[in-house]
């Protein structure tokens, strides 16, 4: 073809899309017009939808690899272990990693006879890994926010014979990159972050060994685990200034950090990018940024529970990643912290404002 030609062509494409919008369609179906051979062609709502396509080809493009979208982070990972697990099977888990990974783990993987270890972060890979078929990373560990060298284990599980899936839902993309430094397969709850708004919940898989992903995309149309369209559309918007809020999120982090550890009513701060926090050598090497999570102490409970409610700026509230500043006692879910540990999610609020309420409600106690 010549070049004109191709010029041409390109010219009357244009043209055929003149006018259409700029956000990607919302589509709300669960039919589809499918008249002969259904090859190549939507066929069903729980096989596939254009709005997921969208988001889907957006994570893929920050995370190097193919993705796939589930309803939620615990979707996402339920689809990993029960598409590649089997009875006899072991997985290695972190013990001090987010607790609803655990109690599925262990309340249903067990039943199925798969065979759950659980090993604390720090120390996680004292005693090997030989004879785990998947090995469950989570770093920094939520809401501990230990560090694990990511390309360290990853080495060690491929030579065993082993699968290493890396939850990166404290980092996204912008923050680390798992499957850069060796991992097999990253999960991780967009509901945080990538979301943004703390309107939604979704979830997702990135993995490069398509034979992996095709069984965690049967997993999702058989299992029927399958994200709605209309939360699909608002994760494709909030994940257009991802970088930009996550920038605000993680500069404003290491400032606050900084102040918590300086503030006398403070016991504790756990912060990667501290050069004190025993995971900061680790973190500067495999960590683009340090995060916006921050897991400070205060004296007891009563303390803790006195500055998440008198903080102007902060909400009360479980998860974490949006652009409102939100903490919680982590003790109250059964996490193995101090009773006054607090996780506190930095949002996008000016940072000396946020301060300022923090310092008022610290100062109070």
């Amino acid at each position: 073809m010549s070049d004109d030609k191709k010029a041409g062509e390109f010219l009357h494409l244009r043209e055929l899309m003149k006018g259409a919008p700029v956000p990607p369609p919302l589509v709300q179906a669960s039919m589809f017009h499918l008249p002969g051979d259904p090859q190549a062609a939507a066929t069903y709502g729980r096989a596939e939808n254009p709005t997921w396509e969208v988001v889907e080809a957006a994570l893929a493009h920050l995370e190097d690899a193919p993705a796939v979208l589930f309803p939620s982070g615990m979707a996402a990972i339920s689809s990993v272990f029960f598409a590649t697990l089997k009875a006899g099977s072991r997985a290695l888990l972190p013990s001090d990693g987010y607790y609803a990974t655990r109690v599925m783990a262990d309340t249903f993987l067990s039943a199925y006879g798969v065979e759950i270890v659980q090993r604390p972060t720090l120390g996680f890979a004292e005693g090997g890994f030989e004879g785990f078929d998947l090995v469950f990373v989570e770093t920094p560990s939520n809401p501990g926010l230990e560090v694990i060298d990511i390309a360290a284990v990853a080495e060690a599980v491929r030579a065993a014979g082993g699968m290493t899936v890396v939850d990166n839902t404290t980092m996204t993309p912008f923050g680390q990159r798992p499957l850069a430094l060796g991992a097999d397969v990253v999960v991780a709850s967009d509901t945080k972050a990538p979301g943004g708004h703390s309107d939604l919940l979704m979830g997702h898989v990135a993995c490069r060994d398509e034979a992996v992903l095709a069984r965690v995309r049967d997993w999702r149309k058989f299992a029927g685990a399958i994200p709605g369209p209309m939360e699909a559309w608002l994760l494709h918007r909030g994940l257009e200034t991802l970088e930009v809020r996550f920038d605000r999120m993680c500069r404003s982090a290491e400032a606050i950090a900084a102040r918590l550890q300086a503030h006398g009513t403070v016991a504790d701060v756990r912060f990667p990018g501290l050069p004190d926090d025993p995971s900061h050598a680790l973190a500067a090497k495999q960590m683009q940024r340090f995060g916006f999570l921050i897991h400070l102490t205060l004296a007891d409970a009563e303390a803790a529970e006195a500055f998440i409610d008198t903080c102007a700026l902060l909400q009360p509230a479980t998860s974490f990643g949006g652009i409102h500043s939100s903490a919680e006692r982590r003790a109250r879910w059964g996490d193995d912290v101090a009773p006054g540990a607090v996780r506190l999610s930095v949002g996008c609020e000016p940072v000396e404002a946020l301060w300022e309420a923090m310092n008022a409600a610290l100062s109070a106690l």
